[in-house]
């Protein structure tokens, strides 16, 4: 057995907090691996749900929930390497307590010198690695810490704006709205901050402007916005170098929330990442998976029309189109005027009129006049949607082509119809 007294000890400089750490970047780490897999699920369940007023809110909590979820997953699992490296520099420090021997070592006189004359040993290189991984700890806390309360404050507020105009009809951006009470909040506190740091030692304690700039930086401090108010980032800024800190916590913010926003784009568009600059790419004639049930991931692919397959067997095609809220709404608010004053089965069959006309079928390049849409739903999203049998049974074998129009948008700008085409095309063969 190991004698308890020449048994290895810690140094007597180790961070007091060390088997914490331990313990919650060992359990949590996992969690938090899985945890923005899950929030892309989430996201693009919902997406299709919610209309453009309601998507700039369902976008900003999703960047912003994903970005706490990668920081607090890379700073667990960079915190188990360096806790590992650290554990590695003890143990060995109790296998050779002799220290770095550089006699052994294979090297000429010149480097010797050099290196014998480099200051520290493996006691000071133990403390550094203690250190560094609870610097790194506490640095990744707070940041996650600061990006979640930032998506509480500015999500949170959104959407209460985005529900008062809603309630009260008021014809407003409110992601606009946001920006400009945002802007209006911090111009003051920015304003007495920046008058205190270039002219705060020759204003008169007596005079209107230091009361001022001292009343506003006392309310700012009382709601949250004070330089202590994060302990733990006041700690490593006065001690570690204000503008470095500072700079590696705004890096590391711009890097999580620049990092999300690329992958969500690259998640959007398969063709975003990798080197397809010269593959033959047309809105026409491309094929595309989620045009077909039998293909589509519903859990990600865009809510797009689809049929069962894209070799039609049986007598007809099942034609599917989901209900868009971002596009149908808008598009139905301005051409459906008709159903206004309605109520009941008038009013449901009104809207369906005005759904179908809105989302006319053309089967090779001939417009379906006699076609009917059914109210249905999507059976593997469970989201609303239109459905219409389209009787196959006189085609020819070969490939033939649907065409479903889409709803008028008021916000296309010029040259995009290059891009959206106005229609969705879906070939299938017989």
């Amino acid at each position: 057995m190991t004698d308890p007294d020449t048994a290895p000890r810690l140094p007597s400089r180790t961070t007091p907090t060390w088997e914490v750490e331990l313990l919650i970047s060992g359990v949590a780490v996992f969690a938090m691996l899985q945890v923005p897999g899950w929030l892309d699920d989430r996201m693009f369940a919902l997406e299709p749900r919610v209309g453009s007023d309601w998507r700039p809110v369902l976008v900003l909590f999703y960047i912003y929930s994903k970005s706490t979820a990668v920081v607090l997953a890379a700073t667990f699992a960079i915190h188990l390497l360096l806790r590992a490296q650290w554990i590695a520099l003890v143990g060995m420090d109790s296998v050779y307590p002799q220290g770095v021997q550089l006699d052994r070592l294979r090297m000429g006189p010149i480097q010797r010198a050099i290196e014998g004359a480099r200051p520290g040993t493996i006691a000071d290189a133990i403390e550094r690695a203690d250190n560094r991984a609870s610097v790194l700890f506490a640095i990744g806390v707070s940041i996650a810490t600061i990006i979640a309360s930032i998506c509480i404050f500015f999500c949170g507020s959104l959407l209460l704006v985005n529900l008062l105009a809603q309630a009260f009809a008021w014809p407003i951006d409110p992601l606009k709205v946001m920006w400009g009470i945002f802007g209006l909040v911090m111009l003051p506190f920015a304003s007495a901050g920046m008058t205190d740091q270039l002219r705060g030692d020759r204003l008169r304690p007596d005079g209107i402007v230091y009361r001022t700039v001292a009343a506003t930086l006392r309310f700012y401090t009382r709601i949250g916005m004070g330089r202590r108010n994060n302990h733990v980032i006041a700690l490593l800024t006065s001690n570690g170098g204000e503008r470095r800190m500072m700079a590696v916590v705004f890096g590391v913010m711009l890097a999580a929330l620049a990092g999300v926003g690329v992958a969500y784009a690259a998640m959007r568009t398969s063709t975003l990442a990798g080197s397809y600059r010269l593959f033959p790419d047309s809105a026409l004639q491309r094929l595309l998976p989620e045009h077909y049930d039998d293909q589509r991931n519903p859990a990600r692919d865009p809510a797009l029309p689809f049929v069962q397959s894209s070799v039609i067997v049986g007598p007809y095609v099942k034609l599917v189109v989901p209900y868009r809220p971002d596009r149908d709404e808008p598009a139905m608010r301005k051409h459906c005027t008709q159903a206004s004053g309605l109520g009941g089965e008038a009013l449901a069959s009104a809207r369906r009129a005005c759904l179908q006309a809105l989302h006319p079928v053309a089967l090779d390049g001939t417009p379906l006049q006699d076609l009917q849409y059914e109210i249905a739903s999507d059976p593997r999203t469970d989201r609303p949607a239109l459905l219409a049998m389209i009787d196959v049974r006189t085609l020819a074998p070969g490939r033939h082509e649907l065409r479903i129009a889409r709803p008028p948008r008021g916000d296309r700008k010029p040259g995009k119809d290059d891009e959206d085409p106005g229609f969705d095309t879906i070939p299938f063969w017989r």
